[in-house]
C-alpha cells in the first residue's frame, strides 16, 4: 500500500467518524409528538421535559382553557394532534362522543391502570388521579369525618363555600351523587347544599380556601392538589392552607369521589407510534413519581408513594364507581344545577 493511498483511507476514515458525530443527534432525535392539552404548563411541561430527555423525542405542545375537542374535530384527518391530555372525566368522554378518537391498545397500560378508571373499549386511560375534598376551618370545624352527604345537613346552612356548580370539578362530583342516588335524591341533595351555601359560588378552589381562612364560611370544596400547592410551594397563600384542613369525604357505602387527568390517542393521529411511547411513558414510575411530588397528585400506578403533604390527609379510599358511569351523568348533573338555581 502506498504513503498516498494509506493517507487517502486515513482521511476517509476521518471524514466517515465526523459524520458520524455530525449525524448522532439527529439519530438520538427520534422525532416529536404533538400534545393538545388542558392542563397548566407549569404543571405538565417538566414530564414533557423528562420524556425527552429519557426518549429523544420532541413534545410539541398545544394548551387551552377549552374547546380541543372541537378543534381536533374541525381539523379533521389534517390534525396534527397526537395525544390529547384533559384533566376531567367529561372531557375525555366528550372526545369519544365527539369521534375524535381511537382505541389505545396497550398491554403495558391495562396492566397498571384499573378498569374503573380506563374506557372499556379502551379510548381513554387515566394516567392521575385527584380527589374532591373538603377544606374545614380549624378554629370552627370539629368534625372529622363528614360525607358528601352531610354537605347538605341544615348544620350547615351559611357555612359552605364552592366554585360554580357547572364547573368541570363540581360537575363530576354532581355526576357521582347520581350515579350513586339516583337523579331524583341528586336534586333534593343539591337543593339542600344550595341551601347551605355562605355566599353565590364564585373563584376557584384557592379562593375557596381564601374565604374559609377569612370566616366567610366553615367549609369549603376542592381538590386535594390545589390546597398541597398552597401549602407547599405558593408562599402568598400559605395562610389560607394553614387556616384550614383536608377532611376526605366519603359517599354513604362509598369512598372518596376522584377525578382524572387522562389521555386519549386522536383518530388521526400523524405520529401514533410516538403518541403510544408518550401515553405509556406517562403511566410509567418515573412519571409517576413526578404526579406524585411535582403536581401532588394521586398515581394511577400501584406501588408509587403519594408526596407527603398529600398522605398526610390519611388515607385515600377511592369510590368504586367507574368513571365512565360518572361521565355518562354529566349532562343530567348539568341539567340540575340549572334546575335548582345553584349558581344563583
Amino acid at each position: 500500500m502506498t504513503r498516498a493511498t494509506s493517507l487517502r483511507i486515513a482521511q476517509l476514515t476521518l471524514a466517515t467518524a465526523i459524520a458520524a458525530l455530525a449525524t448522532a443527534p439527529a439519530l438520538a432525535q427520534s422525532g416529536e409528538v404533538n400534545v393538545y392539552t388542558y392542563r397548566e404548563s407549569k404543571l405538565i411541561q417538566p414530564l414533557f421535559d423528562a420524556f425527552t430527555k429519557d426518549t429523544g423525542i420532541k413534545v410539541n405542545v398545544i394548551s387551552a382553557a377549552s374547546g380541543l375537542e372541537q378543534r381536533i374535530k374541525t381539523e379533521g384527518a389534517n390534525s396534527p394532534a397526537d395525544v390529547l391530555l384533559t384533566v376531567d372525566i367529561g372531557r375525555l368522554e366528550d372526545a369519544v362522543r365527539a369521534g375524535i378518537t381511537q382505541p389505545i391498545k396497550s398491554e403495558v397500560l391495562d396492566k397498571v391502570v384499573q378498569p374503573q378508571y380506563r374506557d372499556p373499549e379502551g379510548h381513554w386511560y387515566g394516567i392521575s388521579m385527584r380527589a374532591r375534598v373538603i377544606y374545614a376551618s380549624k378554629e370552627r370545624v370539629k368534625d372529622t369525618a363528614i360525607t358528601y352527604e352531610d354537605l347538605a345537613d341544615p348544620k350547615w346552612k351559611g357555612k359552605i363555600c364552592i366554585r360554580s356548580g357547572q364547573h368541570i370539578y363540581n360537575n363530576a362530583l354532581i355526576g357521582a351523587y347520581i350515579a350513586h342516588h339516583g337523579e331524583a335524591k341528586a336534586e333534593q341533595w343539591l337543593k339542600g347544599v344550595k341551601a347551605n351555601l355562605a355566599q353565590k359560588p364564585s373563584g376557584g378552589d384557592r379562593e375557596t380556601a381564601r374565604d374559609v381562612a377569612a370566616g366567610k364560611c366553615d367549609l369549603g370544596i376542592g381538590n386535594t392538589y390545589y390546597w398541597a400547592l398552597m401549602h407547599d410551594k405558593e408562599a402568598d397563600k400559605k395562610a389560607w392552607a394553614d387556616a384550614t384542613r383536608v377532611i376526605l369525604p366519603t359517599f354513604k357505602d362509598g369512598g372518596t369521589h376522584v377525578n382524572l387527568s387522562g389521555v386519549v390517542l386522536p383518530a388521526h393521529a400523524p405520529n401514533k407510534a410516538n403518541a403510544m411511547k408518550l401515553i405509556e411513558w406517562l403511566a410509567g414510575e418515573h412519571a409517576q413519581h413526578m404526579h406524585a411530588d411535582l403536581n401532588f397528585e394521586y398515581p394511577v400506578r400501584a406501588g408509587i408513594a403519594v408526596n407527603p403533604t398529600i398522605a398526610g390527609y390519611g388515607p385515600l379510599k377511592a369510590d368504586s364507581m367507574p368513571l365512565a358511569k360518572i361521565a355518562d351523568q354529566k349532562k343530567a348533573a348539568a341539567n340540575l344545577v340549572d334546575k335548582v338555581g345553584f349558581d344563583n
